[in-house]
């Protein structure tokens, strides 16, 4: 809510205990401008909910994507490795499979990173639907 609407609302909350008389219309009109501002301020946050749980999901998959292409590179030090080993040249193939298990290892914790991330990252606006329920139980306890 803006200060204007702050003000409107606190006006209205003075008129009311004052005494002065509101027709039902009003008040109804009222009530439902009120409910229409709770609702626009409910998708509002739950958009900014969303757009932080997505900025989230997309760094994890930032570093699942790194880790992969490292796995891939991984796997070509490994393969280039085992063509040293079957050509019977013993330092060629010893420094290939060094590299490619360095390259793994690099690959591995950067998957396990990016994972670790993604499963932190929850994309329900939680926030939104506490104070969506507490919006309801505030009408019940209203109409009562």
């Amino acid at each position: 809510m803006n200060n204007n609407d702050f003000d409107n609302f606190r006006e209205a909350r003075l008129n009311s205990k004052s005494g002065s008389a509101r027709t039902f219309s009003a008040i109804l009109q009222e009530i439902a401008g009120h409910l229409a501002e709770i609702v626009r301020a409910e998708i509002r946050l739950a958009r900014v909910e969303m757009r932080q749980d997505f900025a989230q999901v997309a760094r994890a998959g930032m570093f699942l994507a790194a880790g992969a292409i490292f796995a891939l590179y991984a796997l070509g030090f490994v393969l280039l490795g085992v063509v040293y080993a079957l050509a019977t040249s013993m330092a060629p193939w010893l420094a290939a499979v060094i590299v490619g298990g360095a390259v793994g290892l690099a690959a591995t914790i950067l998957l396990l990173v990016g994972r670790t991330k993604l499963r932190q990252a929850g994309l329900r606006p939680d926030e939104t639907i506490r104070s969506v329920q507490e919006n309801i139980t505030w009408m019940k306890k209203q109409v009562e």
